[in-house]
C-alpha cells in the first residue's frame, strides 16, 4: 500500500497569525511529506506491505514504526488545529484556569 501526504483541513495561510502560511508551505508540504516518502520506501518487502498506518503503528518497530508514527501524529496535530478556532472554554477547563490564573484573559 503506498501512503500519501493528507490534505490539510484548511487553506495554507488559513492559520495566519498564528502560524504562517511559510511555516504550514514548510511543515506539512516538506517535513510531514519526508515521513510519508520514507515510509514509502521502507515498507515494501515486509509483513506491512498491504498494512495500513495504524496496524503499522500498532506492529511495527524502528524505523517503520517511528515514520508511520510521525505521519499519524502530524495528521492528528493538522486536525486539531483550525481558521478562529479557540475561544472561551466552558465548564470544568474555564473554572480551573480561572482558579489558577483569575481569567481566561
Amino acid at each position: 500500500m503506498a501512503f500519501t501526504l493528507p490534505a490539510l483541513p484548511y487553506a495554507l495561510d488559513a492559520l495566519v497569525p498564528h502560524i504562517s502560511k511559510e511555516t504550514l508551505e514548510f511543515h506539512h508540504g516538506k517535513h510531514h511529506n519526508a515521513y510519508v516518502t520514507k515510509l514509502n520506501e521502507l515498507v515494501p518487502g515486509t509483513k506491512f506491505e498491504h498494512a495500513s498506518l495504524e496496524e503499522i503503528i500498532l506492529g511495527a518497530e524502528g524505523g517503520i514504526y517511528n515514520q508511520a508514527a510521525q505521519i499519524w501524529n502530524h495528521t492528528f496535530y493538522w486536525n486539531c488545529l483550525k481558521p478562529n478556532g479557540g475561544g472561551k472554554p466552558t465548564g470544568e477547563l474555564l473554572k480551573a484556569i480561572e482558579a489558577t490564573w483569575g481569567s481566561f484573559e
